[in-house]
């Protein structure tokens, strides 16, 4: 009874102070063009961003994007240190108020449409009270440490130190206002909105649409009570004839642990992260009020009453040559190699790797032939990719479709990105992974649809491969 009072007393403090901690933020934040930085949060914290920014603005330090500072990771075995006069900029994209996250915090690039995300491990707990979600937040780098905080896990980290393992170790106390700074801004974070979790995005604030618990899932806790320190449940999507599904995963030491999980269908927001040895992507929740499932659940589409418009399945490809497919179209925008026909244990498919390439830029575009998407209605595009030996995020897939291609002028066509479940290296070499249905039904006219892959054959984490197969195009008549 006295621990339970105990932490009874903890948690009505913490909602208390939180209460509190908003109130001041809301009269203290001032968006302007005064870069002042409020009083409130400290005359020694004031002092050490204005002399940071004044660095900046002098030259003597470097204001990079977070894109930047990961590249400068240079061993899977071991964190690296930053000894370069470097700092960088985000937006504070979780929160630990919730007890969600621990000694923790992610940072993304903009407040909207972020598109890269690093995540400060700190020996401190409740960081909400200081860096609160939205905030703009600088961080001064030489002499910290860039790596990951659980070998493996693939989790772009900074910290204070590295340990013996050559992992990154947290800030301490003492190091936090040495090297973090707020500034006087807050932001709303706008939810990035995707269909799938993807390794490009650990860390950003994202939000999914027209996603449900599975019925196994309906009615239990967020937390299973015999799990000691956090549970993961499945959600899952209608992506046309089948579902697609990812994992949630929450914290036993989570204030919402024992909220029980919705039976309808909508929206779920959180952060995009790694469970810990970084086996599976994982949503992670910075509140359970992120969860807004109230509305029907989804039906999946009947594949019998689709048809197939265009398909094709490379099973005619002639290993170890450029693809050469009738109606394909088959162009290297960088870069002297292009996609190839590939055979493997009696399958065939088509893949575009650049090693061994001469050339420090690859970029190659595989064009479908077109589909008149004016012939029959609710067309549906579907495929399948894997990768192999993808060892960084810049060595990219992308898919495209455009209703102006003339079918020769590949660069003068005017190309819409799709979203699509792609490979990434969270994935096993070689494991096909299924597109999803796309849906193509808002579309006119003749309708091509372009692989594009950018790669490098001097730089050795460029070099992987993406593959190919099982194209289709479906629609009803």
């Amino acid at each position: 009874m006295n621990i339970n009072f105990e932490i009874m007393k903890k948690i009505k403090f913490r909602t208390f102070a939180a209460v509190i901690f908003t109130c001041l933020v809301t009269v203290a934040c001032v968006q302007d063009d005064d870069f002042t930085i409020p009083s409130s949060i400290g005359n020694e914290e004031n002092e050490n961003l204005t002399n940071l920014l004044s660095r900046i603005e002098a030259g003597e330090v470097q204001l990079i994007t977070i894109d930047q500072l990961k590249a400068q990771f240079i061993s899977d075995d071991e964190a690296t240190e930053i000894t370069s006069e470097i700092a960088v900029k985000g937006y504070v994209s979780s929160s630990d108020a919730t007890g969600n996250f621990y000694k923790e915090f992610f940072i993304q690039d903009a407040a909207e449409d972020a598109t890269s995300a690093i995540k400060i491990s700190l020996n401190q707990v409740d960081s909400y009270n200081q860096f609160n979600m939205g905030r703009e937040v600088y961080i001064y780098l030489k002499d910290l440490y860039l790596g990951e905080a659980n070998g493996g896990d693939g989790v772009y980290t900074i910290g204070g130190a590295m340990n013996s393992d050559g992992e990154v170790e947290a800030l301490t106390a003492n190091e936090v206002p040495i090297y973090l700074f707020r500034s006087e801004n807050s932001y709303t974070i706008v939810p990035k909105a995707v269909s799938a979790l993807s390794s490009n995005d650990v860390g950003i604030f994202v939000t999914l649409n027209d996603v449900e618990f599975t019925t196994s899932g309906v009615g239990q806790p967020y937390v299973s009570p015999t799990d000691d320190y956090d549970t993961q449940r499945t959600i899952q999507r209608c992506t046309g004839f089948n579902y697609s599904t990812f994992l949630m995963e929450t914290s036993a030491f989570a204030s919402f642990k024992n909220e029980i999980l919705p039976s309808g269908g909508g929206s779920i927001s959180g952060i995009v992260s790694k469970d810990y040895y970084g086996d599976n992507l994982v949503l992670a929740l910075n509140t359970s009020d992120d969860v807004l499932m109230d509305g029907s659940r989804c039906e999946l589409l009947d594949i019998n009453d689709f048809t197939e418009i265009i398909s094709e399945d490379f099973q005619s490809a002639i290993h170890n040559t450029n693809l050469d497919f009738p109606g394909w179209t088959n162009f290297a925008e960088e870069g002297g190699w292009v996609w190839r026909e590939r055979v493997y244990s009696g399958n065939g498919y088509t893949e575009f790797s650049t090693y061994n390439s001469p050339d420090d830029v690859n970029i190659a575009w595989l064009i479908s032939p077109g589909v008149d998407l004016d012939a029959q209605e609710n067309e549906f595009l579907n495929f399948k990719m894997a990768q192999h030996h993808l060892q960084s995020d810049l060595n990219t897939a992308e898919v495209f479709i455009s209703t102006n291609f003339d079918g020769s002028n590949v660069l003068g066509a005017t190309w819409i990105p799709v979203y699509a479940n792609l490979p990434s290296q969270s994935n096993s070499w070689y494991q096909f992974v299924d597109s999803g249905l796309i849906d193509l039904s808002s579309y006119s006219g003749t309708l091509h649809v372009a692989f594009k892959v950018t790669g490098s054959g001097t730089d050795q984490t460029l070099d992987g491969a993406y593959q190919l197969d099982d194209f289709t195009i479906l629609g009803q008549q």
